[in-house]
């Protein structure tokens, strides 16, 4: 039988995370023989091997590869070429799949033949809940931010990388993944060459659940700007701002305390203060134009609600 649906897995020293990300997946796609799950390890020196191998010996649909040379892009791609599926979706070693998740990734694919990549957001379950609804807000900027990278510049620079699907021929069409990428800015690079060859998605209909543990090492308002300013940077320039990156792994629950509170506290001012700037300013403009008869608030309602 074909294979329809290939799972790639990168992983470095995952052992925490690693058997319950394999688990859920296998999980969700229960008996189908149409599926496999390709762990990538990324020449790991704890337990993860040995996990996959014991997943493995009991369900052949698990795959164990090995990559030497580091670098996620890399273990990813070394990862995709062993495997075998139309759609080929890249799952991070450090999530669990929710129910669901391959019934409606596959539904996109079937409405929309122009269709090559989709992605969700991240659902970070091991932090504070007023974290979580922070990065929320990050990913509602950052989709507003992909509507008008659509309607501007035909394009779309948004794909997150650990939760996403992609049909194979899409991404042997453009090459692959870009291995001289060593973190940053790949999942936007993948999303700027993909929508060249098709559409590309990004919908909160097909989240994942994640680990926050870069996010309470570093910090929610750092990684924030960061992965923004990465994100312009690749857009703009084709290559990452930041070109290094920390290994974070915990042990232990995850409990987020930034290393550097100041920078939080002071990205968080800044930040918050730029956006309600941005906001008074687009709201005075309507405001002055609605007053001059440039046009009408209940025009520009109904326009965005899609009335005539």
């Amino acid at each position: 039988m074909a294979i329809k649906l290939s799972f790639v897995v990168p992983a470095y020293n995952e052992e925490h995370y690693i058997g319950g990300c394999v688990e859920a997946i296998l999980q969700e796609i229960g008996s189908r023989n149409d599926c496999e799950v390709v762990v990538s390890d990324n020449n790991s020196n704890d337990r993860t091997d040995a996990i996959v191998s014991a997943i493995a010996a009991r369900d052949p649909r698990v795959i164990l590869v090995r990559e030497t040379r580091r670098g996620a892009n890399r273990t990813r791609q070394t990862g995709f070429e062993t495997s075998h599926g139309e759609i080929v979706a890249f799952i991070d070693a450090d999530t669990k799949m929710p129910p669901g998740w391959v019934r409606r990734m596959e539904a996109e694919f079937s409405r929309n033949p122009k269709l090559v990549c989709i992605s969700g957001p991240f659902v970070y379950y091991d932090l504070p809940k007023g974290v979580r609804i922070l990065v929320r807000t990050f990913f509602i900027l950052g989709y507003i931010m992909y509507i008008l990278g659509r309607l501007l510049f035909r394009t779309t620079t948004i794909v997150q990388g650990g939760n996403y699907a992609v049909r194979r021929w899409a991404l042997d069409k453009i090459g692959g993944q870009d291995v001289n990428i060593i973190f940053y800015g790949d999942d936007t690079d993948l999303a700027v060459r993909l929508s060249r060859v098709g559409t590309v998605k990004f919908s909160f209909k097909l989240p994942i659940l994640a680990s926050g543990r870069r996010l309470a090492k570093e910090g929610a308002w750092t990684m924030g700007v960061r992965y923004a300013i990465n994100n312009f940077w690749m857009v703009f320039f084709r290559r990452p701002y930041t070109t290094v990156s920390r290994e974070i792994r915990f042990s232990q629950e995850t409990v987020y305390q930034p290393d550097n509170k100041t920078r939080e506290r002071v990205i968080a001012v800044l930040f918050t203060t730029v956006v309600l700037l941005i906001f008074c300013a687009i709201a005075f403009a309507i405001y002055v134009l609605a007053k001059d008869g440039v046009f009408s608030t209940v025009s520009l309602a109904q326009f965005i609600a899609g009335k005539r």
